[in-house]
């Protein structure tokens, strides 16, 4: 069955990119490690912290996040 979903995958490369490390979000910018964990899973987040990452990355919504459509649709 497919679904659709939000892909945070862009994210990943954009913080390699970047230079930015987990170790760094968590303890530079106090990412809790639960929502970094909902992001490796694509799981729902708030906007609240996709503005955070777009703030840390100094980035655009869609640069760290795509909609993948139901390829039934």
């Amino acid at each position: 069955m497919n679904i659709n979903m939000i892909s945070y995958d862009n994210l990943w490369k954009v913080l390699k990119e970047k230079g930015i490390s987990q170790y760094a979000l968590i303890n530079r910018y106090q990412v809790s490690p639960g929502q970094l964990t909902r992001l490796k899973r694509n799981e729902s987040v708030s906007t609240h912290t996709i503005e955070m990452f777009c703030r840390i990355l100094n980035c655009r919504v869609e640069e760290i996040m795509e909609y993948i459509p139901d390829e039934q649709n």
